[in-house]
Formats: structure tokens, sequence, C-alpha cells
């Protein structure tokens, strides 16, 4: 199938669901060049509608919208893509589609937005930032009164670059995290098939750190799937069968048969995964990555911003409180229970922490890691450290 085509379906299907855009790609030779135009068109979905109203008299739906979005990133933010190309391989994708006049209509909007490039960014430029970095306006907006308007625009241009893929190996390695060249497959790496290393962002190490695991501890990773912090906890209590216990905990019954796929890849099959623990059973130390907005993997995430809403934060703030209550039952005393997320957002963090403390008397604070991304060079994590007295 035409590259091209191949993104426009999954582009359109996004649309049409408002699903989770990584669980809508082909499973095509040329993956890598569909992945990153379909993420492309989803994280500049704001600003590529913006423009392409200027060009078309009433807006399009169903193929017509998904294949003038697809063809406008690659000429707006895909600068490796000659114009020609763009244009020529997104037209032979639209005469695949029923209608005829698609192709037509694609044709010359997008010829007109090539002739038209000057005027097209001198109105991106002047755009306010949220139009411009194509952001929901209520996500920028707390952003500028929290960070200030560059860091803002920081932030927002942080997370509409590609993902960098990083390999994070056992305590001891010579370097603990690796940045993988762009292009180049996880698999393709020496050490892939014998599990020397998993696939982490350098920004999780915070919650690991705190977390303090030793050899002969009894340790609870109570939201463990899909398994990463599960992992270098294992590895920091010997990686081995016998040296503690670890439990990694996953109610949801798929993202527990991943879990479970990702630890016998990495040779830790001994680790105990279960869906629940026994009430009143007591661990030296309890993680919990708790469910969050995202907000500071919205580069990995490219549709996440678009589900961002007051509400659903709302309602994921009440959840974390909930889950964090019932980890906390299962710390014994003089042990840690860490709260991490992979939000930037106050209310999931900073304020969690403290609502949490003012309910539990018997814990207090012992460390805070924290990332934001302009500022750290790496994805947006929180954690903190809560001991029992």
């Amino acid at each position: 199938m035409n590259s091209r085509r191949a993104a426009a379906f999954a582009v359109a299907r996004w649309i049409a669901t408002h699903g989770h855009v990584s669980e809508m790609l082909p499973d095509t030779p040329d993956r890598a060049f569909v992945q990153d135009l379909v993420y492309i068109t989803v994280r500049r979905f704001r600003a590529l509608r913006a423009v392409l109203g200027h060009f078309v008299p009433k807006w399009p739906k169903g193929e017509m919208e998904a294949l003038l979005l697809v063809g406008a990133a690659q000429i707006l933010y895909m600068p490796d893509v000659p114009d020609f190309a763009a244009v020529n391989e997104t037209v032979a994708a639209a005469k695949g589609c029923p209608n005829k006049s698609v192709a037509k209509v694609v044709n010359a909007v997008l010829r007109n937005m090539i002739r038209q490039r000057d005027e097209v960014e001198a109105y991106l430029k002047a755009a306010p930032l949220a139009e411009r970095e194509s952001f929901p306006n209520a996500v920028v907006k707390r952003w500028i009164e929290r960070y200030g308007e560059e860091d803002a625009e920081r932030l927002c241009k942080w997370h509409n670059e590609p993902a960098d893929t990083w390999l994070a190996y056992p305590p001891g390695a010579a370097a603990p995290f690796v940045r993988l060249a762009r292009g180049r497959r996880v698999s393709e790496v020496e050490g892939y098939a014998e599990g020397a290393f998993i696939v982490q962002d350098p920004a999780t190490a915070g919650a690991v750190e705190l977390l303090d695991v030793k050899p002969g501890l009894k340790v609870l990773d109570f939201c463990a799937a899909p398994g990463g912090k599960t992992v270098q906890a294992a590895w920091r209590m010997g990686g081995v069968q016998g040296v503690g216990r670890l439990v990694a905990m996953e109610v949801n019954a798929v993202r527990r048969r991943r879990l479970e796929e990702n630890l016998r890849r990495v040779g830790l099959g001994w680790v105990e995964t279960v869906s629940a623990v026994a009430d009143g059973e007591l661990f030296d130390r309890v993680l919990v990555d708790a469910p969050c907005s995202n907000t500071g993997v919205l580069r990995r995430r490219p549709d996440a911003r678009w589900r961002w809403t007051r509400e659903h934060l709302a309602e994921l703030v009440k959840l974390q409180a909930e889950v964090l209550a019932a980890a906390a039952a299962h710390v014994a005393k003089g042990g840690l229970l860490v709260y991490s997320t992979c939000s930037n957002e106050p209310e999931e963090n900073d304020e969690q922490i403290a609502a949490f403390l003012a309910g539990h008397p018997g814990f207090e604070a012992a460390g805070r890691k924290v990332s934001i991304p302009f500022a750290s060079g790496y994805d947006g994590a929180f954690a903190c450290a809560l001991r029992m007295r």
C-alpha cells in the first residue's frame, strides 16, 4: 500500500474514534515513515486545520480530510520530503478513493499551499502560541501561567519533536542510559535477544532512585505494566530469585500479560505478577506509578493533548488519590512509598502529595525528583518518596 494512503487511513480512523493512534499504525515495511507522518499530522492537527481552512471553501470529511492533512504535514513539517514527492505520492494515494474528484482536490490544494508557502508561514508565525504550536488553549494557558511565555513555547516545541528512544541498562553498566540512533531498530541492538536492556527514558530513573531498592527487601510495584520500573527494581535486587521478593501488581489482564512477556524477555520471570495482594500484607517498598494526564510525554503520545480537559484532569486526580491511599495500606513501618507520574501538572504532583500527607499523618515526605523537558532534556516526570514513620 502507498505509504501516504496507509498514513491517511490511520489519521482518518483516529479522527473518527479519538482513540490511541499508536494502535492504528499498519505493520508495513515502511512503518517508520508512516509512523512519523501520522504522529506529525496528529501533533500538528490544529495548525494544519487552520492553514487548510484557507484553501478549501468547505471543510471535507473522511478520506479527503485525512489526505489533505497528511499532504500538508509533509509540506509544512517534514523538510526531508521534497515538495514534489509530497504532492505526487499523496495524489497517488488519493486516486485509490472511490470518489475520483478527491485526487483533483488534493492536487490543487497542495500545489496552492506550496505556491503560497510564504503567506502560510507568515500566518502561522503571527498566530497565538496554542494555534501556532498546535495545542488546546487551556493547556497552553496553564503552561504560560506556570512557566512564562518563553518557557511555555519551549515546552510546546519540545513536545512537537519526534521522541528519542533510550535504552536503559542494569546498574554497573558503562552507561545506564544510551540514546538509540534515529532510524535504528531496537531489535538490532546487541544484547536485545538476551534481555541486556529495556527501552526507557532517563526521566524514569528518579522514581527508581527514590525507591532505594536493595537485595533482601520485600517490594511491591502497585501499578506495574508495562514493567519498565519493575525491571529497574529487579536489577537493583540483584536480578535473580532469592535475594528478596518483588511483586508486580496489574489489575488489567491484557496489560498483565504484556508485563509478563516483558519480564520474561529480560530474564526476570521470577518476579511475581498478580492482579491483587492480600489485605494487610506489608512491604518495605511500594511504588505507585499512577495513571495520569501524560503531559510530560506528549511527544511520545501525540494524541494525548487532544484528550486533555479540566474535567478529565479532575477525574484523574480523584483516581490517583484513591490508588495512593490503597497502596499506602501496604507499606511497612519505616518503609517507603514512592508516588510517580509522567505529568508536569501540579494537581497530579505536589498538590496530590500535600493532600495525601494531610490525610495520612503517619507518613512524611522523604525526597522529590522532577523532570521538566525544556530544562532536563528528558521526558516530563514527577516522583516523591513518602516514609512510613
